[in-house]
C-alpha cells in the first residue's frame, strides 16, 4: 500500500496567498483550544508516540481542505478509532457510549504545565561513531519513502554540507511505524539556495535541514 504525505509542501508552487497572522493569535475559535487539550491528554496516555501522530495527520485525505486544528482533531479521531478508543456511534452522538479502553497513564490537569515545560528528550546513546564529519559534502536520499519521514522533498537528491553533529536521536521514520526508537546520528545539513530553487533564489541564501544518517550518502 502506497504512503502519501499531504504535509510535505515546502518548495511547491501552491495556489492562494499565504496570510501572515500575529504570533500570539493561537486560536480562532473556542473549540480549537479544546482540540489541543484533547490531543495533549491522549498523547499523554502513551497510546501512540508523537511521530505516529504526525503520520496520522499528514495522511488525512482531506488535509489540504482542513484548518490546522481540524487536522489535529481528525487525526486524533483516526488514532483513537484504530485502537478502539472511540467508536463510530460515539462520534455521531458526541459523547461516550461504551466503557473506556484502559490506558497506560493519565495526564492530570494539574500536571500539564510541568509536563509541557519539561518536554521530551529524544537524544539517545550513540551505538556507533558518526558516519559523516563536519564540513563533509553529502547528498540527500532521493525517492519517495513508503512511510512517514522528516526529509523534505525539496532537498532529496541535492548536495549539501554537514554543518553540525547533534548526537544520536530517536529515528522518526521507525518510531512512526511502531518499530521502536532505532536511534541514529542526526546532522544539520546546509544546502545552497540556488541549488534548491534555481537562479531566482535570493543571493547568498542557505537552507539548513536536520537529517538523520540514513537520509544521507557521501557526495561523489
Amino acid at each position: 500500500m502506497s504512503y502519501t504525505s499531504h504535509a510535505d509542501l515546502g518548495g511547491r508552487d501552491l495556489p492562494g496567498a499565504i496570510v501572515p497572522e500575529p504570533e500570539d493569535e493561537r486560536f480562532h475559535a473556542a473549540w480549537e483550544a479544546r482540540a489541543l487539550a484533547l490531543t495533549l491528554a491522549m498523547g499523554g496516555t502513551g497510546a501512540w508516540n508523537i511521530d505516529a501522530s504526525r503520520s496520522a495527520r499528514e495522511t488525512l485525505p482531506a488535509y489540504a481542505q482542513m484548518s490546522y486544528y481540524q487536522i489535529w482533531l481528525a487525526a486524533l479521531e483516526k488514532l483513537m478509532a484504530e485502537r478502539g478508543q472511540v467508536l463510530p456511534d460515539e462520534l455521531a452522538a458526541g459523547h461516550m457510549l461504551h466503557p473506556p479502553v484502559p490506558v497506560k497513564r493519565v495526564l492530570r490537569a494539574a500536571d500539564v504545565p510541568a509536563v509541557l515545560a519539561r518536554g521530551t528528550n529524544v537524544e539517545r546513546p550513540a551505538g556507533a561513531a558518526p558516519r559523516f564529519a563536519v564540513g563533509q559534502p553529502v547528498r540527500a536520499r532521493a525517492g519517495q519513502a513508503p512511510h512517514h519521514t522528516r526529509l523534505p522533498a525539496y532537498v532529496q537528491g541535492q548536495v549539501g554540507t554537514i554543518a553540525k553533529q547533534h548526537g544520536a536521536h530517536v529515528f522518526a521514520d521507525a518510531h512512526a511505524q511502531g518499530l521502536g526508537e532505532q536511534p541514529q546520528w542526526l546532522y544539520t545539513v546546509v544546502f545552497d539556495g540556488e541549488a534548491l530553487w534555481g537562479p531566482a533564489s535570493a543571493p547568498g541564501l542557505e537552507v539548513s535541514v536536520d537529517a538523520w544518517e540514513s537520509y544521507l550518502e557521501p557526495a561523489e
